[in-house]
């Protein structure tokens, strides 16, 4: 038997005049898998269109099966923890997440005692009778995270849920994620950096203006993004000089002078190549106070996938 996938088929969402998503064609196995792109690229609504919160305009969507036509079935295989900080801070944690499960039909008992182990997964059993206006930006991200798997569901979608948490408990819930994927089951998860979800994602979904630019397995989309030119901002004193001395190698597609006077931003299409004109540069007895990537984030490059806008 195949495995079961989240399918979109030429899904359209629109905000009024406003783009969400335009024409989008995915097949997510399960793992994990990661949505990449600044803020305002579709992400959230990508998630929404999963999760039933919203309904596409076009096209077709199916998670595991489930159409978000059947809205209760689907709840029933769906855990979602938004980035939106919403939890009532009356509240305690362990209400928090019984209240969540009780929704989903359970009895009182039954919803206590899942919420203690949902709970216990995200280290937050300290706290679970803790006012949720008590807890810190991270613990309430894992209360969140708590009352999405708490009923246990096939699919796990989290936007943007490794924010605020502190390297400890960061490492410990990519361990949980990669635990709920290896068991066959959906972890999909959002980030606006690439290099935060490369070391644990088994793909990645690029997105930018509501399109998807690249998909599949880092390596894949690695290499796509290899195809593009790398960035570095360069710090020196004489930055026309330093520009003159670039503009004509071979590797250096683009170099353009800070708006403050004091550096240079350069497009090399091989680093190598750059670091030894920089050294030729030095000899020279020209300064060059740094070097720093640009395009350590995932804003650089989309700049580069969609031509410079977002």
């Amino acid at each position: 038997m195949t495995a079961p996938e989240i399918i979109f088929d030429d899904v359209s969402k629109f905000y009024g005049d406003v783009l969400g998503v335009n024409r989008v064609t995915l097949h997510i196995p399960p793992g994990i898998t990661s949505l990449v792109g600044p803020n305002g690229s579709g992400k959230t609504t990508l998630m929404n269109l999963m999760v039933g919160i919203i309904r596409a305009d076009r096209g077709a969507l199916t998670v595991r099966g489930i159409s978000p036509d059947h809205p209760e079935q689907l709840m029933r295989i769906v855990g979602y923890a938004t980035q939106y900080d919403a939890a009532p801070r009356g509240m305690t944690g362990l209400e928090f997440v019984s209240m969540a499960l009780m929704l989903h039909g359970f009895t009182q008992a039954e919803a206590t005692r899942r919420a203690w182990a949902a709970l216990d997964r995200v280290s937050l059993t300290d706290a679970a009778k803790r006012k949720v206006g008590a807890y810190s930006k991270g613990m309430r991200q894992r209360a969140r995270l708590a009352q999405a798997l708490a009923h246990d569901p096939d699919v796990l979608v989290l936007d943007e849920p490794l924010n605020g948490l502190d390297p400890l408990v960061r490492a410990e819930t990519i361990a949980a994620f990669r635990e709920y994927a290896d068991q066959g089951r959906h972890v999909i998860l959002s980030s606006h950096v690439l290099q935060e979800v490369d070391v644990f994602s088994d793909q990645v979904i690029l997105i930018a203006n509501g399109a998807i630019m690249a998909e599949g397995q880092i390596r894949s989309v690695r290499e796509e993004m290899h195809e593009h030119p790398s960035q570095f901002i360069l710090h020196c004193r004489d930055a026309a000089r330093v520009a003159s001395m670039l503009i004509g190698d071979a590797h250096v597609s683009e170099v353009k002078i800070l708006d403050d006077g004091a550096g240079l931003l350069v497009m090399t299409r091989r680093r190598d190549d750059l670091a030894a004109a920089l050294s030729r540069i030095a000899i020279a007895g020209i300064e060059i106070d740094g070097v720093i990537p640009a395009d350590e984030n995932v804003d650089a490059l989309y700049e580069y996938l969609i031509g410079g806008g977002r």
